[in-house]
């Protein structure tokens, strides 16, 4: 597959995930979080789970593949590390405005090359410190211009972040070891389904009433947003860099704010969109500046005589 293809994956991804944060909202209306979260990925590795037992036995036909039992435990805290990432954002977007919940979940993409330096030794590029400030200072101007004002609902989808920056670092190594996206995606979804629906039955209450109330919901988070959505970007990431695919999955925090508009009226005040302003600018400063610079270096030694 082609980068430009891949890509194009990723960018429907994001648009998926982008107009999710408004039905996420909307369920909650109906549902508990955790039990929501359980059901929506259980309904995600079912649709994905046609395509992963076809793609294991053409693999193995054509290939010789065979699944390295060894990779389970890794894909099992892949799993686990969505299932955190997905819980905590679920907890607050009922709490905070659709947009802000979009942007602040942005916020993994300056913290995965961040993680990667602190985990894996990965030097960042330079423009990955003035990117990581600008995204602070724009996670504050949407807290009200203070920590005080700050809704809850932001510092639970501050945290989720973390760990979405974490699912794309473990996302990038799984593809390049399994090398079975269908298979992976499934695996991560049946893990981090059965936990949500494990803590969630200790936790909350569920009713068949409340699942027929968020059956819409549930059906398009769970089959466009994971089943789909997911899938896409571990295809995806397969023929694209970790750094690239985050730079354009966080095309999202844009289709999420569209989404909240139409679908819910949302309106951002003028503190709301300075910060956005600046956590985009962050976000895609991460990989258009070393761009920038790469180019203006190479076109620098071709110009210089010799």
């Amino acid at each position: 597959m082609r980068r430009l293809h891949a890509n194009m994956l990723l960018l429907t991804a994001a648009l998926i995930w982008g107009v999710t944060f408004s039905i996420q909202q909307m369920a909650m209306a109906h549902i508990a979080p955790t039990v929501f979260t359980g059901l929506r990925f259980t309904m995600g590795a079912c649709v994905v789970l046609p395509f992963a037992l076809a793609e294991a036995r053409k693999k193995r036909r054509n290939e010789g593949w065979r699944f390295d039992k060894k990779s389970l435990p890794w894909l099992t805290l892949t799993g686990a590390v969505l299932f955190l990432a997905a819980w905590l954002q679920q907890i607050g977007i009922p709490k905070t405005t659709v947009a802000n919940a979009g942007f602040l979940t942005a916020l993994y993409v300056p913290f995965t090359p961040l993680l990667a330096f602190l985990v894996l030794r990965q030097t960042p590029h330079p423009a990955i410190w003035p990117a990581a400030a600008a995204c602070i200072g724009g996670a504050y101007l949407m807290s009200g211009g203070t920590l005080d004002s700050m809704r809850p609902g932001d510092i639970w989808v501050l945290a989720s972040s973390v760990f979405w920056a974490t699912h794309i670092l473990l996302i990038g190594a799984m593809t390049a070891r399994v090398g079975a996206p269908f298979v992976i995606s499934c695996i991560q979804f049946a893990t981090c389904g059965v936990l949500g629906l494990i803590w969630g039955g200790l936790t909350e209450s569920l009713s068949w009433a409340n699942i027929v109330g968020a059956w819409p919901m549930l059906a398009f988070s769970g089959i466009l947003s994971v089943g789909m959505g997911f899938t896409l970007q571990v295809v995806g990431q397969r023929h694209t860099p970790a750094a690239d695919a985050s730079i354009i999955l966080s095309g999202e925090t844009v289709f999420a704010a569209i989404a909240g508009s139409l679908l819910l009226g949302e309106t951002l005040s003028p503190l709301d969109i300075q910060g956005c302003a600046l956590i985009l600018g962050g976000v895609l400063s991460v990989e258009l500046l070393p761009l920038t610079l790469s180019k203006l270096k190479t076109r620098r030694t071709t110009n210089t005589p010799i």
